[in-house]
């Protein structure tokens, strides 16, 4: 395992470059034609079994174990966000109005780094690896399903998945066992009502009042309908109507997001969204057209390989270094992956005040410490080695590397 780690350490440069380029070039969710054209042509130079176009522009590489073994798959996403890069570094987006704001640009290159240490000892590898490179996890439904409809889990017996996480330290890691982020639907509701005269209001069904009423009613969902020991989110995130002072509007039109983890919560959300929408509209005069769309399911980790990702990271980093990570509302479609094969999806600490590496998420000034390159790319590297026992002065020697 120090071989493997010492031959990740020796490319990490190249890695870092790599990651580098995808930052300054990025291509946002469903229009990513140049980046898997970038890693397809990066797997094949390794004489990597290659696969693209699957499921849209989804690319998959298989690296043939030389004994035999179960067939584990390694998953990183490479889509990047409609965010204008405000980052004063040399590696800026140079695509006006997209970047990189959420760290897939470094997934893939770890992916790619652990494609590279493995080839390079594929002989006496148990098992075979598939590569996951999935297109579009920003949006719904995403890329992963279509990926699994295009067969990049055949033959697969299980699944990891990682990911940078900006409110964890370089250097520190999470795991957790179960219910780990929700699943997330959208709904969009047009109220119909009857404008007129701002003056005469009495002449008029008033479609923003009445969509104030539906705004309020749509919270009961969450502090006094569902059960307080089960988590729900409903958010509004935009309401439109009318452009004047002194008009009142025919429609208003709401959109919203519901997150939940109990497929009974989410069933029962859902009914209730079209429920209160319609009924309230009705009780002022008003319709109310819903569209509900279901987007990416809730992500549950499996206990088995959790608990092995975890362990392994205690080895590796220190048990100090790693711990249970409390569920989030946030969504995440590694979750389809989960939910046909066994795995797990863990998170890999990138903030570093030093660097300015502080801000969260989809900010338009989000950035990483790179060397959490190195971190995914060891767990990965020690999940596909199972016959490997990590010694005491393997941990000291590369805990120090964060």
């Amino acid at each position: 395992m120090t071989e493997l780690f010492q031959k990740l350490e020796m490319i990490y440069p190249d890695l870092v470059e790599l990651r580098r380029d995808l930052h300054m070039y990025p291509e946002v969710s469903l229009q990513e034609v140049e980046t898997p054209k970038k890693i397809a042509r990066y797997l094949d130079k390794l004489g990597i079994e290659v696969r693209t176009g699957v499921g849209g522009t989804g690319v998959v590489g298989t690296i043939r174990g030389g004994k035999p073994g179960k067939t584990t798959a390694l998953r990183a996403d490479f889509d990047a966000l409609p965010i204008q890069d405000q980052k004063d570094v040399s590696y800026k987006s140079k695509v006006p109005g997209v970047m990189h704001a959420c760290g897939h640009d470094l997934h893939t290159a770890a992916l790619l780094g652990v494609a590279n240490v493995l080839t390079q000892v594929k002989d006496v590898l148990e098992g075979d690896v598939v590569l996951i490179h999935q297109f579009a996890e920003e949006v719904a439904p995403g890329g992963a399903e279509a990926m699994i409809q295009g067969g990049c889990l055949n033959g697969v017996d299980e699944i990891y998945g990682a990911h940078v996480w900006a409110d964890h330290p370089i250097g520190h890691y999470s795991f957790h066992e179960g219910y780990t982020m929700a699943a997330a639907d959208t709904f969009d509701i047009t109220i119909v009502g009857r404008g007129g005269h701002g003056a005469m209001p009495h002449q008029t069904v008033d479609p923003i009042v009445v969509a104030s009423h539906v705004i309020l009613g749509l919270q009961q969902i969450a502090s006094r309908i569902t059960d307080p020991l089960k988590s729900v989110v409903v958010t509004i995130g935009a309401i439109h109507s009318g452009d004047a002072h002194n008009v009142i509007p025919d429609q208003a039109h709401i959109k919203g997001t519901v997150r939940t983890f109990d497929k009974g919560v989410r069933d029962n959300a859902e009914q209730l969204v079209q429920q209160i929408s319609e009924m309230t509209c009705r009780t002022y005069g008003a319709t109310a057209e819903v569209a509900y769309n279901r987007g990416h399911m809730a992500l549950y980790n499996h206990r088995d390989q959790t608990i092995r990702a975890s362990m392994l990271a205690k080895k590796l980093f220190g048990e100090e270094n790693v711990s249970d990570k409390d569920p989030i509302m946030g969504a995440e479609d590694f979750s389809f992956y989960l939910n046909e094969v066994p795995g797990t999806f863990f998170f890999v600490g990138g903030r570093n005040p030093d660097i300015n590496a502080i801000y969260p998420h989809h900010h338009p000034k989000f950035d990483v410490d790179e060397r959490a390159i190195l971190g995914i790319g060891k767990i990965f590297l020690s999940l596909v080695c199972p016959e490997v026992v990590l010694s005491d002065s393997t941990k000291t020697s590369h805990s120090t590397n964060h």
